[in-house]
């Protein structure tokens, strides 16, 4: 039988913007739900998050996984993240190879399994010269995280579907999987998130929650929204995860709004629709 939806439930760190590790434990206390998934780059960085992974688990907080971040992104708009975005850009790729080097290392001590990424916009057409420096530059990557006992998880919305799946079989690796994110299908206007979702579910090692409304404007961000108050059809998306025997984590996501009061209404949300609490 599936594990209840409630107990496989965790916030990503960075959703409730902790100052401190203290505050992100006193943060999840409030939001009574006591796993998360980990951005690493502050754990990398030092300073009051030096000793973060041994306070967490010493206040009983679970990591389920880490979360990686490459070197110079920027969000402002959909086109400034295509040129800045993931492993695309050569200016920054020396010091996120550098980085995730470091970073491979400090997951397994910390004792994770997965670490997803935004690989970057991956082209849909294999001769785009983009195409084999990202096979060669995401494949190193894989290769070390293999090293190191660590699935890599490229996270969904900056290409369709049938785009990742054609770039997953020709990367080849047996450690790379998808972190699917359903609202990034709408933010970044790519995908439908639930027929994304049937045709990648076998390849998903990971969820976020996370909830979105199109765009009318192309070229402009849609807007994310409160679980439930978007377009993501979720009793539909939770039916295609169950049907499809997926059992693994499923991490609350938001990057705007109230974040500590937004994640308990995504919380009790998909409690709702899932188990009818």
């Amino acid at each position: 039988m599936n594990r209840p939806v409630f107990e496989r439930l965790a916030i990503c760190s960075w959703s409730l913007q902790p100052s401190s590790p203290q505050d992100l434990i006193a943060k999840l206390d409030t939001v009574g739900i006591r796993r998360i998934q980990l951005g690493l780059s502050r754990l990398q960085q030092g300073s009051v998050w030096a000793e973060a992974a041994a306070q967490l688990t010493g206040a009983g907080i679970e990591i389920v996984s880490g979360m990686a971040s490459t070197v110079g992104e920027d969000y402002t708009t959909p086109d400034t993240i295509r040129r800045t975005g993931g492993v695309v850009p050569d200016a920054t790729w020396p010091q996120s190879w550098a980085n995730f080097q470091q970073m491979a290392p400090l997951a397994q001590t910390l004792g994770l399994r997965l670490v997803t990424m935004h690989a970057g916009f991956l082209p849909r057409d294999a001769s785009d010269p983009t195409y084999q420096k990202l096979v060669e530059r995401l494949g190193t990557i894989a290769d070390l995280f293999a090293d190191h006992e660590l699935t890599l998880g490229f996270e969904t919305g900056q290409e369709d579907a049938a785009t990742l799946i054609a770039f997953l079989d020709r990367l080849g690796k047996d450690n790379v999987g998808v972190n699917f994110d359903p609202a990034n299908m709408i933010l970044y206007d790519m995908d439908d998130p639930n027929r994304a979702l049937r045709r990648l579910l076998d390849r998903v090692v990971q969820c976020h929650i996370k909830d979105a409304t199109r765009s009318h404007r192309p070229g402009t961000w849609g807007i994310e929204n409160v679980v439930g108050a978007g377009q993501v059809d979720w009793r539909a998306f939770f039916k295609i995860l169950s049907q499809g025997g997926y059992e693994g984590d499923l991490c609350i996501e938001r990057e705007s709004g109230s974040r500590v009061d937004d994640v308990i209404a995504a919380r009790d949300y998909v409690v709702k629709v899932t188990e009818g609490r």
